[in-house]
C-alpha cells in the first residue's frame, strides 16, 4: 500500500511542559502539519508513504526534511522554493485552560506554490491512495488549485482520496470554506471530520449536542455523516467523538458511516499529554485500515485506537508502532510497564 499526502509541514515551537509563552526561557523545536502527520503515522505502520509540500532551501527546512526521511517518509517530491517555512507556536493547557496555537505562516513557501511545478501523474505513480485537508487549501488560492488538481488527478488515475475536512478559523471563513470545500468534495472518496468541522464547512450539525460542555449524543451524528453523503456521494464518512471535559481529560471515540450504516467504536477515557496532531492520527488509522481491507468496524476501531495513543505523545507526529495500536485493540490499556 502506498500513500501521497499533500499540505503544509511546519516548524513547531512549544513552551516546555505546561508554561506559558510569556514565561517560557526556551522553546521546543519540532516539526508538524496535518498531512505530514498522516505520511509519518502510515510510515510507522509499514506502509509507503510519500509526502508532498513546498520548502526554502535553508538549514531549517533541510532538517524538516531530514526528520521525516528518518521516520520513514518518501521526501523526493517535495518542491524547493519560496522564503520561509511556516511556523506556529504551541502553548498546552491543563485542566480548565484550553492549549492555545499562534501562526506565523503568512507567505510560507506552499501557500506561494505554483500549481504547474506538482507534476500529478508522476508524483501519485504506483500509489494507491490520496490524502490532504483542508488546512491546505485554506492558505492561499495557489495552494486550494494545487489541492484540486492533485485530488482530480488521483481519481482520474483510480486512487481512493481521503479529506479531513480540518476547518480553522484563523485561516479563513466560514464562507470562503464552502465555497472553495464544496468543489474540492466532489473528487473525494472518503470524509473525515471533527464534532465541529461539518457545522463550520458546510453548515451540517448535530441537533442536540454541545462539545464544549462535554457532552455528546453519537447517535446524533449519524444524521450528520448521512446528511454529508447524501451531498456529496462519499463512500465513507468518519468523525472523531471527543469529549472534552477539560484540556487534560477527554472522551475519545469516533464513527465511521458507510453503506447507509453506522458502525461506532468503543471509548478511551484519556489523560492528555499533547492532543495536538490527534486528529491526523485518526486520519492515519483510518486510511491504513481501509487501505488494509479491514471491515468498517475493524477500521474505526483501529483509527480510534491509534489516535487514543497519540494523545499519550508529545508532538506532532504519532510515534507508536502497529504492535501497540493491536495490543491496546487486544485490550491491554493498562498502562503497565512492558518488560
Amino acid at each position: 500500500m502506498k500513500v501521497v499526502t499533500f499540505g503544509e509541514v511546519m516548524l513547531r515551537l512549544a513552551t516546555p511542559g505546561y508554561l506559558r509563552l510569556n514565561q517560557a526561557p526556551a522553546l521546543e523545536m519540532t516539526f508538524g502539519g496535518g498531512e505530514a502527520n498522516v505520511a509519518v503515522s502510515i510510515a510507522l505502520f509499514g506502509e509507503e508513504a510519500s509526502f508532498v509540500t513546498r520548502l526554502p532551501k535553508n538549514d531549517v527546512a533541510d532538517a524538516c526534511i531530514q526528520r521525516l526521511r528518518g521516520l520513514g517518509v518518501d521526501t523526493r517530491a517535495i518542491l524547493r522554493g519560496g522564503e520561509r517555512i511556516g511556523i506556529y507556536f504551541l502553548e498546552t493547557g491543563a485542566s480548565q485552560r484550553a492549549s492555545t496555537v499562534t501562526y506565523d505562516r503568512a507567505h510560507s513557501a506552499i501557500s506561494e506554490v505554483d500549481p504547474a511545478e506538482l507534476k500529478w501523474e508522476t508524483i501519485l505513480k504506483g500509489a494507491d491512495w490520496f490524502h490532504f485537508t483542508g488546512i491546505t487549501p485554506a492558505l492561499s488560492d495557489r495552494a486550494a488549485q494545487a489541492a484540486m488538481e492533485g485530488a482530480r488527478a488521483a481519481k482520474q488515475l483510480g486512487l481512493t482520496v481521503s479529506c479531513d475536512l480540518n476547518f480553522r478559523k484563523k485561516l479563513w471563513s466560514t464562507e470562503k470554506a464552502d465555497q472553495v470545500m464544496s468543489g474540492l468534495m466532489e473528487h473525494v472518496d472518503i470524509c473525515i471530520a471533527n464534532e465541529e468541522d461539518a457545522e463550520k464547512v458546510f453548515g451540517i450539525k448535530a441537533s442536540g449536542t454541545e462539545v464544549t460542555e462535554g457532552k455528546i449524543d453519537h447517535n446524533r451524528y449519524v444524521e450528520v455523516a448521512s446528511k454529508l453523503t447524501e451531498r456529496f456521494k462519499f463512500k465513507g464518512v468518519a468523525i472523531t467523538l471527543r469529549e472534552s471535559f477539560s484540556a487534560s481529560h477527554n472522551g475519545w471515540s469516533g464513527l465511521y458511516y458507510t453503506g447507509g450504516k453506522a458502525h461506532f467504536s468503543r471509548r478511551y477515557d484519556v489523560q492528555i499529554v499533547d492532543r495536538v496532531g490527534g486528529g491526523d492520527s485518526f486520519a492515519a488509522g483510518l486510511v491504513y485500515a481501509l487501505g488494509k481491507k479491514k471491515t468498517a468496524q475493524e477500521a474505526i476501531e483501529f483509527a480510534v485506537a491509534a489516535s487514543c495513543l497519540k494523545h499519550t505523545i508529545s508532538g506532532d507526529y504519532n510515534l507508536v508502532k502497529l504492535s501497540e495500536v493491536e495490543a491496546l485493540l487486544a485490550g491491554d490499556g493498562s498502562g503497565r510497564v512492558q518488560r
